[in-house]
């Protein structure tokens, strides 16, 4: 079922005690195991988030975030927090080399860990902010919000990979 971005739809959206995500919408059979997506997470967090069934059709349009009431709002947003997986990194304590491949070790918000840098490219600035995204060898993409906030060694860091 595909909606318009104009119409809210009564949709309801639930973990299961399986921990799958299941939307029920206007009353109708539960779809078990659906995705809860943002189609444009940097730079439009909180507009055009989609309910995608497990066969990979939307189920639900959110325009708007703001949109929906406390319940379905907090619903969605655990679901993305869920889905989206991404550490900020808050300080930058070694790195193995100044060329790549490299490790580095990192302090995040979940604590400290070690990430590789495979290529240079790998670290993606967002035109017209100071916000890196760092993705690793592994695929877990890594949030720096703004590099001139992070401590004087850290910058220096990242200064001979930018």
């Amino acid at each position: 079922m595909n909606t318009s971005a104009n119409a809210m739809v009564d949709f309801e959206l639930f973990c299961d005690t399986q921990g799958s995500w299941v939307c029920r919408v206007a009353g109708g059979e539960p779809q078990v195991g659906v995705q809860v997506v943002r189609a444009f997470p940097l730079s439009a967090p909180d507009e055009a988030i989609s309910i995608v069934g497990p066969d990979g059709h939307e189920t639900v349009f959110v325009a708007r975030l703001d949109a929906l009431d406390d319940a379905r709002r907090a619903a969605v947003a655990q679901a993305l927090s869920q889905r989206e997986f991404s550490p900020v990194i808050q300080r930058i304590r070694e790195v193995s080399s100044f060329g790549t491949p490299s490790t580095w070790q990192v302090d995040t918000d979940r604590g400290p860990t070690e990430l590789v840098l495979k290529v240079e490219e790998d670290i993606r600035r967002l035109p017209g902010q100071r916000r890196l995204l760092i993705t690793s060898a592994h695929g877990v993409v890594f949030d720096i919000p703004d590099r001139n906030r992070l401590d004087r060694t850290s910058r220096r860091f990242l200064e001979r990979f930018l």
